[in-house]
């Protein structure tokens, strides 16, 4: 499959990495040093599912695809149609990026948000008109190791992603994205109802960015019984009775289910929030925390929780 990749770091880079592996057409926006390193010496790979891999990288000029490697370009420098357009920058980037998804859409191609914010494929397909728009979001832990590096933590790697009403992506090309990314080790889920999905994942990215920023702790702080643990489950509980005031019907309690995943990680992880604040780079705290505050405010649901978290942070 012709596969865009916009965006290379701990997602992106990763995405692209494991579908060229898997035989495909890739090409990756990337952008600044991490974009030389990748030309100068391949995208470095460690990854969790495939092992150590050096993926060859080339300047992708439009004139030709080579398969098993990643062609490297700009948003701006992009040229050529795709097939499959996975968005994979952070929700700040996402304007800065819709005139490329433009180009490189054609008739039949489908473009794949997956960010760690709510709403994205509406917001992009508004951005992106005459563009088949759909949306998803992943649960992955990757991260740059450094530039021309990304590191693929462990073996969880699970896409879920699916269409509205209207979004006039068919059944079959669903099922045909499902199983290029399944081919490439992607454990990639077709959601019945992804406004349900990508809400839920929506409260965990904030629950443990939240958590992990407030504490300037790990997850293991939250996997053990003791504040971090309870605000945690606080910001959990406010975001569920948001998510049901506006008519999300979760599959299972997602207390339960967020437990279970952040459990399930490395004691060290942190949040791609946490790793941004720290290093004092511009993050995704509007759109993980103080828009999650903000709408449980206009919903009349009380978030302590939230207000406590985010206090330390508005206007800081």
């Amino acid at each position: 499959m012709k596969c865009l990749v916009i965006g290379a770091g701990g997602v992106g880079g990763s995405l692209a990495a494991l579908l060229a592996l898997a035989g495909n057409e890739v090409t990756c926006v990337a952008r600044g040093e991490h974009k030389e390193k990748m030309l100068a010496h391949g995208l470095r790979f460690h990854s969790g599912i495939k092992g150590e891999q050096v993926v060859p990288c080339y300047v992708y000029d439009g004139t030709e695809e080579r398969p098993g490697e990643i062609g490297v370009a700009t948003a701006e420098t992009y040229r050529g149609k795709a097939e499959l357009i996975l968005v994979c920058v952070k929700g700040y980037s996402v304007d800065s990026v819709a005139d490329c998804i433009v180009r490189a859409s054609g008739e039949r191609t489908v473009v794949l948000p997956i960010l760690n914010v709510y709403g994205s494929g509406p917001r992009i397909a508004r951005a992106c008109p005459g563009s088949r728009v759909i949306d998803g979001c992943i649960y992955i832990v990757g991260y740059i190791q450094a530039p021309g590096e990304v590191t693929q933590s462990g073996q969880v790697c699970k896409l879920v992603f699916g269409a509205r009403p209207g979004d006039g992506v068919s059944s079959e090309e669903l099922e045909t994205v499902r199983r290029t990314l399944a081919d490439a080790g992607v454990k990639a889920i077709l959601s019945e109802d992804i406004d349900r999905d990508t809400f839920a994942k929506w409260g965990f990215i904030s629950a443990m960015a939240g958590t992990g920023a407030f504490f300037d702790a790990p997850m293991g702080a939250v996997q053990r019984e003791g504040e971090e643990r309870d605000v945690f489950i606080g910001l959990t509980k406010e975001s569920t009775a948001l998510g049901e005031r506006l008519g999300i019907r979760f599959r299972e309690d997602p207390v339960a289910a967020n437990l279970r995943v952040i459990d399930a990680l490395d004691p060290q992880t942190t949040s791609s929030l946490q790793k941004d604040l720290k290093k004092g780079r511009e993050s995704e705290i509007q759109g993980q925390l103080f828009d999650m505050l903000d709408a449980c405010r206009k919903q009349g649901i009380e978030a302590p929780t939230y207000e406590r978290v985010v206090a330390k942070f508005r206007n800081s």
